[in-house]
């Protein structure tokens, strides 16, 4: 039985990346740090999952002649960054991405749980779904930011939120945009659905068992791109259920 559905945030709830490229940037400018992070360099940084973790990438990258110093000044390159994001969010750049919302309302209205599982601050969740679920947070379960000991690819994110749901990994269906996605997921035993975003279209999603471009709504389908194929370009709630039952059957 498929008890719950787990998804990444950042490319997968919402196009988020580019919002924090840009709040990046105000930062940098706010802070007279002489850097901007164009689209093409935030796609090669976003290899490396975490923002805290990407500016030390950045830094040992190209300015490692002043890597301890501006080290020193991540928590104050971060905080301001994450403030102007959630400005740039506030302004009503923060929707999510097709099919989302109604999937998760199939979901809740079928008593399907719901998680998060994803490298970003809790505080950008709260934002995210404040803005988008207004009244009630529909997720259990939210694992974030640093709870987990490694970020993906590693399973421990995803590990941590199968946990907190009380289930068996066999049991959920993980989403996720990107490469290191879908291994963290793969990892902690979770079949994964991708659904490509703007900043992983160079991804390989192999391992996942459907990719399409987005979850697909009633007259705007989804482009399928790999793996198993939807109804009318769409993914529902009775879909999933009846692909996770043939996996459960198949494996009997």
């Amino acid at each position: 039985m498929l008890k719950a559905l787990i998804f990444d945030v950042d490319g997968t709830l919402a196009e988020t990346e580019d919002l924090h490229r840009q709040g990046f940037n105000r930062a940098f400018r706010a802070l007279d740090l002489p850097w901007d992070w164009s689209p093409e360099l935030y796609a090669e940084l976003l290899k490396v999952m975490g923002g805290k973790e990407r500016l030390v990438h950045y830094i040992e990258r190209f300015h490692a002649d002043q890597a301890e110093s501006l080290k020193a000044r991540l928590p104050e390159i971060h905080d301001l960054k994450t403030r102007y994001y959630g400005e740039l969010a506030e302004g009503g750049h923060l929707g999510l991405r097709p099919g989302v919302g109604r999937l998760v309302g199939q979901a809740r209205a079928r008593g399907v749980r719901l998680a998060v599982a994803t490298t970003t601050s809790r505080p950008n969740i709260d934002l995210l779904l404040r803005l988008n679920f207004p009244g009630e947070n529909p997720f259990d379960v939210i694992a974030a930011g640093d709870e987990a000991a490694q970020k993906k690819p590693a399973p421990d994110i995803f590990a941590l939120a199968v946990h907190r749901l009380g289930i068996d990994p066999s049991e959920a269906i993980a989403f996720e945009d990107s490469a290191a996605g879908i291994r963290s997921a793969l990892s902690a035993g979770l079949p994964v659905l991708a659904t490509r975003s703007r900043y992983t279209r160079s991804h390989a999603l192999d391992g996942a068992f459907s990719a399409v471009s987005d979850l697909g709504e009633p007259g705007a389908p989804h482009t399928h791109l790999q793996g198993v194929a939807w109804p009318d370009g769409i993914v529902t709630l009775d879909a999933l259920a009846e692909w996770h039952a043939g996996q459960l059957h198949g494996s009997a």
